[in-house]
């Protein structure tokens, strides 16, 4: 009897020991866990901390809690678009081609952008140029994430794609080209004045209805006579389309050029322009061809057939390539100038280029 009762009591203190150790073992998980997470939140704030001391950057957390903040002396702020890493084609040693003005405004439009500087003359620089057919200094070139701006949804139209790249048609932007890279090519349709192995070319993209193609004209021939063959002249036809009897006008000149009297005929209609542009069809054109002692039954055949059309195009696509959209515009040698200039800066400008 006393045997069985020690037994009883061996048994219930062995049952309260177990009770016990599970109790003790699930405090130590509970503590255990209580310290995971305690450290994982610890850590969570430290690190935001360090970031911030540091200026490393913010923490995804904060950055969820508003688009300012302040640290290290600095405003962050924060911007819902791409960071977009631009590469600016230059040429360091040409003053005319630093982009810092243009990354200003390009900035504005779109904050995040990242410039870094590629040198036209090496080999990254190459390959850019080559796939893109870069013409003019400096270019700007947009990776694809591009697409993903504000930006580039409302101005889709100022952006050329070639496979996953995206070039800035800096000219429609009304961007001056620092320097061009390549001139137009001087086709044998091309109307010339003067020697092609002229030290000084002039390319002449002009509009016979244009006004202000009227005004320069007179100083181009004016020029060309002073410098006889010094310089090589080269017209290049852009009628614009809010001229109505332009086309007409570089159409006739076309079919003048065929009797060898594009010079003459060119002189005629920027001389009687306001007589003829408020003319519609081509009656007015062909009683030019006949004042100048043209072929006129020639004459008008070629004009009634629109013959020199795909010349025209031709010439219209030429600009487009080196951005040009207004006249007159002109390049003597490598230099580009859009507008009328006067003659003493005409002729400084020729000059400058004998010298070289």
């Amino acid at each position: 009897m006393t045997r069985n009762i020690k037994n009883m009591m061996d048994e219930k203190k062995e049952q309260t020991m177990e009770i016990k150790n599970s109790n003790n073992k699930k405090t130590k998980n509970l503590v255990s866990a209580v310290i995971i997470l305690s450290g994982l939140f610890i850590g969570s704030l430290f690190v935001d901390v360090v970031q911030l001391v540091k200026g490393s950057g913010f923490s995804e957390k904060n950055l969820q809690k508003g688009d300012l903040f302040e640290a290290g002396g600095k405003t962050w702020v924060a911007y819902d678009e791409p960071i977009i890493n631009v590469k600016v084609v230059t040429d360091e040693f040409c003053e005319k081609c630093d982009p810092s003005e243009a990354l200003v405004w390009l900035r504005r439009m779109v904050p995040t952008i990242s410039a870094q500087k590629v040198d036209y003359a090496g080999t990254e620089g190459n390959a850019l140029r080559e796939k893109l057919s870069i013409k003019t200094l400096p270019a700007f070139i947009f990776p694809e994430t591009i697409m993903r701006t504000n930006f580039y949804g409302q101005m889709q139209v100022l952006f050329e794609k070639k496979d996953n790249l995206f070039s800035l048609k800096t000219q429609e932007l009304g961007l001056i080209p620092g320097k061009y890279l390549d001139l137009p090519e001087i086709k044998d349709s091309d109307m010339i004045l003067g020697k092609r192995d002229a030290r000084v070319k002039i390319y002449l993209f002009s509009d016979f209805q244009c006004p202000y193609c009227k005004m320069f004209w007179k100083t181009v021939r004016d020029t060309m006579e002073s410098y006889a063959d010094k310089i090589l002249l080269v017209y290049k036809h852009l009628p614009l389309s809010f001229h109505a009897q332009a086309e007409n006008a570089a159409l006739a000149s076309f079919c003048a050029g065929e009797q060898e009297k594009f010079w003459d005929y060119a002189d005629k209609l920027y001389a009687n322009q306001s007589e003829w542009s408020n003319t519609q069809g081509t009656q007015k054109f062909k009683d030019y061809a006949k004042d100048i002692k043209m072929n006129t039954i020639q004459f008008n055949k070629c004009l009634n057939d629109k013959k020199y059309q795909d010349k025209i195009n031709a010439d219209k696509d030429t600009a487009d390539n080196f951005g040009i959209s207004g006249t007159p515009s002109v390049f003597i040698n490598s230099q580009f100038k859009n507008g009328v200039i006067g003659a003493d800066d005409l002729k400084a400008t020729i000059e400058e280029e004998l010298e070289k």
